[in-house]
């Protein structure tokens, strides 16, 4: 009997899925990404493991992935130091004011490091044109850091839901 309920699970499964890639796929999630400016970033708590989440500002770097400011103070910074996978969880805003069941979200996993120097003049531009007020933070004890993401599972509503690859939901930006 187990078998048939594995077999049932795999089928909607593949249903969502046809029914994200019919929604746009990882286009969806791309469009998250410019569209939305706040963000919920899921880090594991430094020592005990517990999930751990706060909102964050992000804006996108070059290659299309999530840049944030982060504080050296903040607990999300002190744990990614001790472990960098974290999880970026954002959301149709707009949507979600009207029925947050059927907005779209995604999912983003991957890992956060600083922005590499050679880096870091691009990525403070384009993190201070989405934040112009984040200017004053620069000079303080923030520093900017890129999530390279690794895959995520995006929801476009009802019946529309799947993971996508960090290559797909990838894309440079002008």
């Amino acid at each position: 009997m187990q078998g048939m309920a594995d077999e049932r699970v795999s089928e909607a499964e593949r249903g969502a899925q046809q029914g994200l890639e019919a929604k746009g796929g990882a286009e969806l999630a791309r469009a998250l990404l410019r569209e939305e400016r706040a963000a919920v970033l899921a880090t594991a708590l430094a020592p005990s493991g517990h999930p751990f989440a706060s909102l964050v500002l992000f804006a996108l770097s070059r290659e299309g992935e999530p840049l944030l400011l982060l504080s050296a103070l903040a607990q999300h910074t002190r744990n990614l130091g001790a472990d960098p996978r974290a999880c970026l969880f954002l959301h149709d805003a707009s949507a979600a004011a009207k029925d947050p069941r059927t907005a779209a979200r995604a999912a983003i996993l991957g890992r956060v490091k600083r922005v590499p120097p050679a880096d870091e003049e691009d990525a403070r531009a384009r993190y201070l044109a989405r934040h112009p007020s984040a200017r004053g933070l620069m000079n303080l004890d923030f520093a900017l850091h890129v999530l390279a993401v690794e895959e995520a599972q995006i929801v476009g509503g009802f019946a529309a839901a799947g993971w996508v690859s960090g290559a797909d939901l990838r894309k440079p930006e002008p």
